[in-house]
C-alpha cells in the first residue's frame, strides 16, 4: 500500500510476537505500518510492515535511536510503543512531532518506580513507605522499623529483580549482595489482595477501563501466574478503587493511551504498586477483547493516530483468564496434560514456552514460566472452572539441577 493510498501511517516502537495484533488492527484501518524491531526478531517483523529500522541493542535510548531513524526517513502520523523498554523512545518521538500519547512526563514517570514514588508521595496517592538506595546497608534502621520490606530495581519488569525480605538477617544478605550497584528501591511491604486496572484514556478520559484480579507465586519473587478480567467489586469498593485510579492519571498527567495500573486492597484501601503506560504482557490486551467483545489492540492504535472511537461496551459480553504457570525449580523433564488442556472448550490458545532440558532457577522471573493458557465463559464462574481445570491439568516435572 503507498503512502497516497492509506489513511495514515502508524510507527511501533518495538512488535514481538505479542504486539503483533497492532499490525494486524493497522491493516484493517487501512493504514500504512512501519516498525523498529530487534534484531532477534527483524526478520519476522519485516515481512509484516512496510519498512522497518532495527534497534542495535536493547536499552531504552537504544530504541530511542531507532525511532528517531525511523522518523528521520519520513513522518509518521502516530508512534505506538509495545514493551516497557519501548516506551521512552516512542514517548520522545510522540512529544518532538506533536503526536498523540500518554505525554512525556507520564512516560519518563512510568519507567522509573523511584519517580513513581516520588511523584505520587507529592500527589497524596496511597503507597508504600519507601527509601532510594544504592547502598541498602546505609538505610539498616530504616528497614528494621518497618519489615517486612520489598527490594526492587528502579526500572525493570516481570517481577525482575525483586525480592521480599522477612527479616533483618536476610535484608544484611541483600545489602551485601545488592550494594555498590544500580540504586534500588526499598519500600515497605503491602498486605491485601493484588489487581491491575486497564484503561484506554483518550485526551486524559477514561474511555474505558477493566479490573484484573491477579494471582502470583510466594514471596521472594512475586511471579505473576494468573490473570482473571472483568471483575466485579462490591460497589463501596469500586468507587474507591475508581476514585483512586483517578487520582494516579491526573497526577501522572495521562493524556492518550493504554494504561496498566497495579494495586493491593490493603486494609486502609487501594494502595498504589506501580503504574505502565504500555500494552500489558500476560495476554491481557487478548483477555480484554474476549472480555468486552472489542480488539483493545485496534483501539490503542485509533488513539496514537486520532482516529474516532466507537461507542463504548458497557460492561462484559463474557469473562476471561490466562494462566502462566511456574516449573518448580530444577532441569525440565517434561510437561504433561496440553492436549487435554487444548481439548476443552473453554480454551482459546495454549502453549508451553519451556522444553525438556530447560533450567528454571529457585528464584524465577516472568521468563521462567513455562508455558500460557488462555480461557474463555460466558460467566466469571465457568472461567474460573475453565482456570482450575488447566490448572490441574497442566503440570511440569522437573529434576534438581
Amino acid at each position: 500500500m503507498s503512502r497516497a493510498e492509506s489513511q495514515g501511517e502508524l510507527l511501533l516502537v518495538g512488535v514481538g510476537m505479542m504486539g503483533q495484533p497492532y499490525v494486524t488492527a493497522a491493516r484493517r484501518l487501512g493504514l500504512r505500518v512501519r516498525a523498529v524491531e530487534g534484531a532477534a526478531r527483524a526478520a519476522h517483523v519485516a515481512e509484516q510492515v512496510d519498512g522497518l529500522v532495527v534497534s542495535r541493542g536493547t536499552h531504552d535510548e537504544l530504541w530511542a535511536e531507532g525511532a528517531w531513524a525511523a522518523a528521520g526517513q519520513g513522518r509518521p502520523d502516530g508512534v505506538l510503543p509495545f514493551t516497557e523498554w519501548n516506551v521512552t523512545g516512542a514517548a520522545l518521538l510522540q512529544d518532538r512531532l506533536g503526536l498523540p500519547g500518554p505525554s512525556l512526563h507520564a512516560a519518563t514517570v512510568s519507567r522509573n518506580k523511584a519517580l513513581q514514588r516520588g511523584l505520587f508521595a507529592a500527589a497524596g496517592i496511597r503507597q508504600p513507605e519507601y527509601v532510594v538506595t544504592d547502598d541498602p546497608a546505609a538505610v539498616r534502621d530504616w528497614v528494621a522499623t518497618r519489615l517486612p520490606v520489598v527490594v526492587k530495581p528502579l526500572s525493570s519488569a516481570g517481577s525482575a529483580g525483586v525480592e521480599l525480605v522477612a527479616d533483618l538477617d536476610a535484608f544484611l544478605d541483600v545489602a551485601a549482595r545488592r550494594g555498590g550497584r544500580a540504586p534500588v528501591l526499598v519500600e515497605t511491604a503491602v498486605e491485601g489482595p493484588e489487581y491491575s486496572w486497564e484503561a484506554l484514556v483518550s485526551d486524559g478520559r477514561v474511555w474505558l477501563a477493566n479490573t484484573t484480579a491477579k494471582e502470583t507465586t510466594e514471596a521472594p519473587s512475586f511471579v505473576e501466574v494468573a490473570h482473571r478480567t472483568g471483575v466485579r467489586l462490591d460497589a463501596g469498593t469500586a468507587a474507591q478503587a475508581d476514585e483512586f485510579c483517578a487520582a494516579v492519571l491526573e497526577a501522572l498527567g495521562m493524556r492518550s493511551g493504554v494504561v496498566h495500573l497495579e494495586y493491593r486492597l490493603a486494609a486502609d484501601g487501594p494502595t498504589l504498586m506501580e503504574v505502565a503506560v504500555r500494552t500489558p504482557g500476560d495476554y491481557l490486551m487478548d483477555l480484554l477483547g474476549l472480555t468486552y467483545g472489542i480488539d483493545w489492540f485496534e483501539m490503542a492504535v485509533r488513539l496514537a493516530m486520532s482516529m474516532p472511537l466507537p461507542e463504548p461496551p458497557t460492561g462484559p459480553v463474557g469473562y476471561a483468564a490466562s494462566y502462566l504457570p511456574v516449573a518448580p525449580p530444577g532441569v525440565v523433564v517434561a510437561v504433561d496434560g496440553l492436549d487435554e488442556v487444548r481439548a476443552h472448550p473453554s480454551v482459546v490458545t495454549a502453549g508451553l514456552w519451556k522444553q525438556p532440558g530447560d533450567v528454571v532457577p529457585p528464584t524465577p522471573s516472568s521468563a521462567d514460566r513455562f508455558g500460557h493458557v488462555v480461557v474463555r465463559a460466558d460467566t466469571p464462574e465457568g472461567r474460573d472452572e475453565a482456570l482450575e481445570f488447566v490448572r490441574r491439568t497442566l503440570v511440569a516435572r522437573t529434576r534438581p539441577a
